[in-house]
Formats: structure tokens, C-alpha cells, sequence
């Protein structure tokens, strides 16, 4: 019972027995403390149930919580790999006790542990406590059998505990082994105690005390225990080796290293394999708990420890991207402990590969320019600062990299040169920025940003988390505080909620805190990494500094995550159905529907758009999981995945993927080449760093609500998903039930009898037009004939008419010209709403010599018209005075004449 994970679960099953509750471990990325960069210390997720602020439905409970320093004040970077227990991953075994079981049950669960379920020797055992915490050494003497030389003293702060200058705290309990007299050291308090023969590997902290201000301690109404036990250094005890580098976990990674170069360590580069085995882990969790490389925050940590083992592989001998290569073993390892590696191995292993690749290329061009620069310097000289700074802006070669491969020759850098071309560099941008108005009030984001750095998002992995107010701006300004009925806008160091880009909106929710509630109402960004939350204050007071809870609008984020991948979805079935050609030209992911454009030379027919909805709604069937990966922008579409229409891709962007190929019957089924490994390739796959399902399934329904044309060859396609589209399923459900109803005919056979009933009308329609022609030509002439008059030795045939369409008074001329087979037909309709049509036809012997064009506009201006137009047999005019109708015909027979006596 040695093996790395074989002691984890025994921790975890030996205090799940006693009644713990086993809680996973929390993600790297702490939801619940702003002030800290990484988790690192298994107590961070239960800081707010320590502090009463959150209830959870158990009192005790235990954890094996994955931990990382490497940034901020607990950074054990540069050590690793160089001591025998400094990591920048490692795995704390805990147990808590939320104000239920206190000392003595604490101290007595962790002597049976330590001396029954893992055998350690008694003898071997001894322990620290606070200086005056009598209590505690009194337990250990009647739990331990303990004589006072084992029980040590300590009057330090390494032996209390305090969250932070306030808040829980109370003094601690230490237990260490003594790993015998070959290894140099005293014990706990000595002048030598910094040796390795006493070693440390368990901390009870008895939480007892509330630090109201320095130097006023409260004790608590209802104390609590809070454990930490390092499971690398329990596994090297449990090995018995000296070094956590020489247990099963570590040596199978480090073996992986060696099979990878085929080459064994060496005294000289055994730190190498230790430093890239170690931080393979730190690297690999990193990712899977949503950080990714980054020239900021902690994606620039995990940048840092990615390029700091990957500069130790090509030490060793390794040409081309190495650590990619490790992760299955990784996996293999802990994958079982920790699910999520499985889950993101992919994005893990892309991850590394195109960071490695990148770092290469940057480390071979840097190296090649610093060495020129650098060659006629000797030990104790800089390199300017202009040169440093030119290796960072122009070729990506940090300073600290910079500075590393010039330590070795004894040179510096100048760094406050480097600081001063930095700072130009951002002067010049700032001055660079054109606008006015609006635009121009954008400048104060170039200070801010200046000051408080880029935010970190975390709305990939979570809907909630706390940040620190890092600035407040009302009307353009910053101010210190917004109060309540005010509204302003809000940076954090970090947040959930996502900022308007890609055709995503932005989240809305709110911000919480003692007494505060405020409502964001919107989230955009700002100078590409600065996430601006719209806020407007209810209650209490907004102040910058403070702590805050961010509660993203669930609901809301949920839908928009439906409407964005169901927008993968349709686009790819729309090529499908529709062909190559098809490309997306604008988007909106809202909560209540989609809406994307794509380019199409004619209106989608509706059969057409019933296949593309049966696609996506298969592929949405299968429930397959949205994969996302980081990828160099030319690999990814090189793979095959799109890229959007007016989008803007830095070097490296998210790949998201879904669904496997179908053919338009729905069925599972490859479009082409099996992808590596003899898999089928995905359905979808695109460069997007919106939020998404994290299964197909998810998304629940798709229904196209609308296609329309927005423009010359663009086609506007409108959805909904989810709820959104069950109800509006339903409602027209419902509306063809109540069809069916009052066409009293099953819902079935309603299409098909309204069918029947339109064409019904339609016969009576064109039935009625016929008989109202018929008699509208059967009637007197106008002017008293009964069939036509005389005019200038013409025939006319001149006729008011009523109830005839306007469209119909062309084929009444016709007919007349026919009846006549030489003369003039002129006929005025008059509408139900008093406006009127006038029509003059001229028989073709006639053309000649009448111009109908003409005599339509003699009598246009009768009926309040202007003008008139058509051929010279026919032509038309209208206007709104139909009672002009009989003087219009009148000025047509004038006109007639005065063109005859002409």
C-alpha cells in the first residue's frame, strides 16, 4: 500500500468511513478568492463555509485537492526540480470539520491513520504545537503516548494559522518523521531544523479564534479543523525514498521523458527530466481547468512553466516538440483520481504541441539575434535595453528568457531601459487613437489597462466566481464608488461573465457583497482584453477594492450557449444541403434566437431548409461532446475548420468541434476521409471563442423560424433552440388545431382541405371578374350610346364601370377593340374608395394617326391624376377623384377631335 494512488484513496476512504463527506477536488482556478492566483491549499474552496458566509449540507468532510505555486507569493518555479520536494503541481490530502469534532478527535483520526492504516512507526513520529496551546500537547501525550521531547514547542507563526490580517485563525499542530541520522538535519525549532531528517507532512490547523483587527482575537462559538498532508511527501515516505522525485508517480513520467529522447538521465541533466516531469502535471491540470497560454495573468504563469520544461527538453537532447507526447502517460497515471484529464487530454496535448512549436521557432530566431547582439560582450556587461525590447516586441522573446540565456555568461540586461521602450511603445498607441466623440472617450481605457492589467475570463468553466473591484468609471471618469441608484461601469480582476464578441452578446447577472446588489446589464470589451461590466447599483455601496461575488444570469448564459452551437450546427448542414459555397457573413447569439447571415445567390426553398433542420437536429441527436482545442490559426484551417467572415484571429485560436457526420436522411455516416486513428471526423468544426453546450444534446431542439434576403447574394436565417423552440412548436401547434377546428376536419387532413377551399374561392373569384365584365360591357355607353358613338368620323367607345378590378380594365379595352374592329376604347373604373382607373385603346388600323399615350392623358387630370403611360395602342392612368369619370371620357372624345380637325 505505497503506490501514489493507492494512498490517496486510502486517505480518502478512512475518513469517509468516519463520516466525511469525500468532496472533489476544486478547479486550479479559485472561484471563491480573488486574491489568489491558483488554489493552493486544499482549505481555498471551503473558505466561505469557514467563514459562515456559505452553508453546505455536511459538517465534516475530506478532499485530495490538486494545488499549484508558481505565482504570487507562494512560487516554488525556480526551485523545482533542484530540491527533492519543491513542486509547482502537488496533491494536498485533507480533512475539515466544520465547527462539528475539534482537537481531540482531529488528533486522534490522524494518529490512527498515520500509525494503523499507513504503518509508520511511533517511534519514528513527532510533533510541533503552538507554544501555549497546553491543550493540544496535552492530547498528544494521552492519544500518542508522547513524552515531552516529542511534543516541540513552537512560539512562531509557523505553527498559527490566519486566513488573512483578519478573519478565522488559530494555532497548528505539525507532524513530522524522522527519516534517520544519514540525512543531515535537527528537529522542528532547532538551528539545523532546515535539514532533511525531519520532515514535515502533516498540518492540523485548530481554527479557534476570529481576528477582528491586530492584536483583538474572539474565540470562535464553534471551532473548526482544517488539515493538509502532502501526498508526494507520504509517498515517499511510504517508498522509503528521500527524494518525491524517486516515487512510482514521479519515475513513470520520468521515464516517459527518457524514452521520448532515448536517453537516460545523467547526474548532470537528472534536474531536466524532474523539472519537465513536474511540470508536465502543473501544465496538463492547468489546461483542463480552463487556463491556457497567455502573455497575461495565469495563462502567462502556465506559459512560463510550459516554456521553462520546454526549454529543459531541448537541453537533453530533444529536436522536436516533446511533452505533447507524455500526456497519455500523465493520464494513465491520474486520470483515474482526476476525470478531467481524460476529458481535455486532447486540448492538452494540442495545447502543448502548438506552444512547443511556437516556443521553438522563437527560441532558435531569439537566440540566433542575441547572439549577434551579444557577441562582443564580455562577463559583468548589458545588453541595452532597446535590443531586449525589440527581441519581446518583434520576435516574442521574453525578457526573462533573455536574461536566462545570458546569466551563464555572467551579462545582464538593462531592464529599466526595456521598461522605458515599453512604456514608449504604449505612449505611441495611446496617441495613435483617432476618434471623436464617442470613440474618442475610448482613450481611458488605454490608462486603465495600463494600471490593472488584462481580465482574466473564467466563464468558460464557470457561471460564478469572486473578483476584486479594480476600477469603477461613471460618464467617462473613473470614481471611487458607485452607490445605489447609480449606474457606472465595472472592472474586475477576474469574472464569469463573458464580453460581446463574435456575434455573442454579453452576459448580464449580478454582483453581490455585504449589503451590495448590483445588476450588470451588460458586458463588453475594450481594448481586446479589458471585460467592461454595465452596472447599476440597487443597494449598498460599490466600491473599488472590494471583493465581490459574480453571478452570471444561468438561464440566460444557458440559452445562448443552445443558440451558439446550434449556429455551428446549421451552418455546416446548410453547406451540406446547399453546397461549398456557403460561407457565414455575420451573426447574433442571443438568448431568445439565433441570427446568421450566409452568402446564397436565391431564397432557400423550404424543402431545402426542412433538410438542413432534419441535419442539425441529428446531429444534435447523437449528444456527442463539444470538443474545444487551441490551435495556430494556420493548422486550424488547414484541418478543415472555418473561419468566420469578419473575424479577427490572433496566432493561436479555439477550435470548437461537435457532432459526426450524417448523410440528409440523418444516419451516422463519413463525408470523406476517416480522421487519425480511424475515427470518424467531426460534423462541425470552427475557429470560435464564444461559449457553447457542453453536449450537442444540450442545445435540445432547432427550429428555422425565418429566411429572408438581407442583401444582394446574402441570405438571413433565423432559430431558436431549446425552450424558445418547443414553444414556438407548440404555439403553432396549437394555431393549426384551431385551424383544423373551424375547417372542422382532422389536424391531418386541415393542409389538404384548406388547399380545396382557397381553390374554391379562387373559381368564384375569377367567376365573379367574369361576370362583372360582362355586364360591365353589356351595359349603355357612356354619353347615351348603346354600343359606341362617332367622333371625327371615329368610332368611341367610352365607359364608366364599377366593381371591376383595376387589373381587369385592361382586357375590357380588348374585348372593346374587338367589338369594334376599328375605333377608340376608353374606359374609367371607379373603386369602392372613390379612387379611379383610366384605360384608352386604339385598334392597330388606327395607331397611325391616335397616339393612346396622349388621349389618356387628356383625360388623366379629371381624375386627379398626372400624366399617364403606355404603348400608343394601349395605355393606362389613375388618380384619386373617381366622380371626374364621366369629364374624363369627355376630354378624351375633345381630344379626339381637336387631334381629327389638327
Amino acid at each position: 500500500m505505497s503506490g501514489v494512488n493507492e494512498i490517496r484513496s486510502t486517505f480518502l476512504d478512512y475518513f469517509a468511513a468516519a463520516d466525511h463527506a469525500v468532496v472533489p477536488s476544486s478547479s486550479l482556478v479559485p472561484k471563491n478568492d480573488p486574491t489568489l492566483m491558483f488554489t493552493n491549499a486544499g482549505m481555498v474552496q471551503f473558505k466561505n463555509v469557514f467563514t459562515g458566509v456559505e452553508k453546505r449540507p455536511y459538517q465534516r468532510a475530506t478532499t485530495a485537492q490538486k494545488c499549484v505555486r508558481a505565482g504570487g507569493k507562494h512560487n516554488d518555479l525556480d526551485n523545482v526540480g533542484y530540491t527533492a520536494r519543491h513542486h509547482t503541481f502537488f496533491e494536498m490530502l485533507g480533512n475539515f470539520s466544520f465547527g462539528d469534532y475539534f482537537k481531540p478527535r482531529a488528533i486522534e483520526l490522524a494518529w490512527n491513520l498515520i500509525t494503523k492504516e499507513f504503518g509508520l512507526k511511533p517511534d519514528r513520529l513527532l510533533v510541533t504545537v503552538y507554544a501555549d496551546d497546553d491543550e493540544a500537547a496535552g492530547l498528544w501525550k494521552k492519544i500518542a503516548g508522547f513524552s515531552d521531547d516529542k511534543i516541540i514547542r513552537i512560539g512562531t507563526s509557523d505553527n498559527f494559522w490566519q486566513m488573512g490580517d483578519t478573519g478565522p485563525c488559530g494555532p497548528c499542530s505539525e507532524i513530522f518523521i524522522d527519516q534517520g541520522p544519514a540525512l543531515q538535519g535537527g528537529p522542528p525549532g532547532s538551528p539545523d531544523e532546515d535539514g532533511d531528517r525531519f520532515l514535515e507532512f502533516w498540518n492540523l490547523v485548530f481554527m479557534q479564534y476570529e481576528q477582528v483587527e491586530p492584536g483583538n482575537r474572539l474565540a470562535l462559538p464553534r471551532p473548526s479543523i482544517d488539515t493538509g498532508m502532502g501526498l508526494e511527501r507520504m509517498a515517499a515516505i511510504l517508498q522509503g525514498v528521500h527524494s518525491n522525485y524517486e516515487t512510482d508517480l514521479f519515475r513513470a513520467l520520468i521515464d516517459a521523458v527518457a524514452h521520448a529522447v532515448s536517453r537516460a538521465p545523467e547526474p548532470a541533466t537528472l534536474a531536466s527530466y524532474r523539472v519537465i516531469a513536474d511540470h508536465l502535471r502543473a501544465s496538463s491540470f492547468l489546461v483542463a481547468d480552463g487556463v491556457l497560454p497567455s502573455n497575461e495573468g495565469r495563462g502567462y504563469v502556465l506559459r512560463r512553466i510550459m516554456r521553462r520544461a520546454m526549454r529543459h527538453a531541448e537541453l537533453i537532447g530533444s529536436r522536436e516538440p516533446m511533452m505533447y507526447r507524455l500526456v497519455p502517460v500523465l493520464v494513465r497515471e491520474m486520470g483515474q483520481a482526476y476525470p478531467e484529464l481524460m476529458r481535455a487530454e486532447s486540448l492538452i496535448s494540442e495545447t502543448l504541441r502548438l506552444e512547443e512549436t511556437r516556443f521553438r521557432r522563437t527560441l532558435e530566431r531569439g537566440l540566433a539575434i542575441l547572439d549577434a547582439e551579444s557577441r562582443d560582450l564580455q562577463a559583468g556587461g548589458q545588453l541595452s535595453g532597446e535590443t531586449a525590447f525589440t527581441l519581446y516586441d518583434t520576435y516574442g522573446f521574453p525578457l526573462d528568457l533573455t536574461q536566462d540565456a545570458l546569466k551563464a555568461r555572467g551579462i545582464g540586461v538593462d531592464t529599466e531601459a526595456f521598461t522605458a521602450a515599453m512604456q514608449r511603445q504604449k505612449q505611441a498607441a495611446r496617441e495613435a487613437w483617432k476618434g471623436s466623440g464617442e470613440a474618442a472617450t475610448e482613450t481611458v481605457w488605454f490608462s486603465v489597462r495600463d494600471r490593472v492589467g488584462a481580465t482574466e475570463f473564467l466563464g468558460y468553466e464557470t457561471e460564478g466566481a469572486e473578483g476584486i473591484v479594480v476600477a469603477l468609471l461613471r460618464e467617462g471618469a473613473e470614481v471611487e464608488a458607485l452607490n445605489a441608484g447609480e449606474s457606472g461601469l465595472m472592472l474586475v480582476n477576474q469574472t464569469p461573465f463573458y464580453a460581446e464578441s463574435g456575434g455573442q452578446v454579453g452576459d448580464t447577472g449580478l454582483v453581490v457583497g455585504p449589503g451590495l446588489t448590483a445588476r450588470v446589464t451588460g458586458t463588453e470589451k475594450k481594448l481586446g482584453d479589458l471585460f467592461v461590466h454595465h452596472v447599476a447599483v440597487e443597494a449598498g455601496t460599490l466600491a473599488r477594492d472590494s471583493a465581490v461575488e459574480l453571478k452570471v444570469d444561468h438561464a440566460r448564459r444557458r440559452a445562448i450557449r443552445a443558440n451558439h452551437s446550434a449556429t455551428h450546427l446549421l451552418h455546416e448542414a446548410l453547406r451540406q444541403v446547399l453546397g461549398d459555397h456557403v460561407a457565414q457573413k455575420g451573426s447574433l447569439v442571443a438568448p431568445e434566437r439565433l441570427r446568421f447571415d450566409i452568402s446564397h445567390p436565391k431564397p432557400i426553398e423550404a424543402a431545402e431548409l426542412q433538410r438542413v433542420e432534419d441535419i442539425a437536429n441529428a446531429v444534435l441527436l447523437q449528444n456527442e461532446p463539444v470538443v474545444t482545442k487551441l490551435m495556430a490559426v494556420d493548422d486550424a484551417i488547414a484541418s478543415g475548420a472555418r473561419a468566420l467572415f469578419g473575424e479577427k484571429y490572433g496566432d493561436e485560436v479555439r477550435v470548437v468541434s461537435m457532432g459526426k457526420p450524417v448523410d440528409e436522411a440523418g444516419a451516422l455516416g463519413a463525408t470523406g476521409a476517416l480522421a487519425e486513428g480511424g475515427r470518424l471526423p467531426n460534423f462541425s468544426i470552427e475557429l470560435c471563442g464564444g461559449t457553447h453546450a457542453a453536449r450537442t444534446g444540450d442545445i435540445g431542439l432547432i427550429t428555422i423560424v425565418g429566411e429572408s434576403a438581407v442583401g444582394a447574394g446574402v441570405r438571413r436565417i433565423e432559430a431558436m433552440t431549446a425552450d424558445a423552440a418547443r414553444r414556438y412548436r407548440a404555439e403553432e401547434g396549437r394555431a393549426l388545431a384551431a385551424l383544423a377546428g373551424q375547417l372542422k376536419a382532422p389536424v391531418a387532413e386541415a393542409p389538404d382541405r384548406l388547399a380545396a377551399l382557397i381553390e374554391d374561392r379562387r373559381r368564384l373569384e375569377r367567376e365573379l371578374a367574369d361576370a362583372r365584365k360582362k355586364l360591365a360591357m353589356g351595359g349603355g355607353a357612356a354619353g347615351g350610346g348603346d354600343e359606341a358613338r362617332e367622333v371625327a368620323g371615329v368610332k368611341l367607345m367610352a365607359r364608366v364601370v364599377e366593381g371591376v378590378e383595376m387589373r381587369d380594365l385592361k382586357s375590357l379595352a380588348d374585348e372593346g377593340k374587338t367589338r369594334l374592329g376599328s375605333g377608340i376604347v376608353a374606359i374609367v373604373g371607379v373603386a369602392a374608395d372613390g379612387k379611379a382607373g383610366l384605360v384608352v385603346g386604339v385598334t392597330e388600323d388606327l395607331t397611325g394617326r391616335y397616339d393612346a399615350v396622349g388621349l389618356v392623358r387628356a383625360g388623366a387630370g379629371h381624375l386627379g391624376g398626372k400624366g399617364g403611360g403606355g404603348r400608343r395602342d394601349m395605355a393606362q392612368a389613375g388618380g384619386p377623384n373617381g366622380a371626374g369619370a364621366q369629364a374624363a371620357l369627355d376630354a378624351i372624345a375633345e381630344a379626339l377631335a381637336q387631334a381629327e380637325a389638327a
